[in-house]
């Protein structure tokens, strides 16, 4: 379950850091949509893929310790 979990992780993570350095670029530009979404929505987005991302990799590693004692 660990290495599912795990996967889980570095694909939102990258998912993550894709559309957020996307939504970045875009407002850089001066650009307030992406099709019919607002570029907030796309940050938005990326940010709760990142988030997905480390509880992904915290859970994969609270179940790779061994149980104590």
């Amino acid at each position: 379950m660990h290495v599912f979990l795990l996967w889980i992780g570095r694909l939102a993570g990258t998912v993550g850091v894709l559309l957020t350095a996307g939504a970045v670029l875009l407002r850089l530009t001066g650009s307030y949509h992406l099709g019919s979404f607002q570029v907030l929505t796309v940050l938005q987005a990326g940010t709760t893929a990142m988030v997905m991302a480390c509880l992904g990799y915290i859970a994969s590693s609270a179940e790779r310790q061994p149980a104590s004692r």
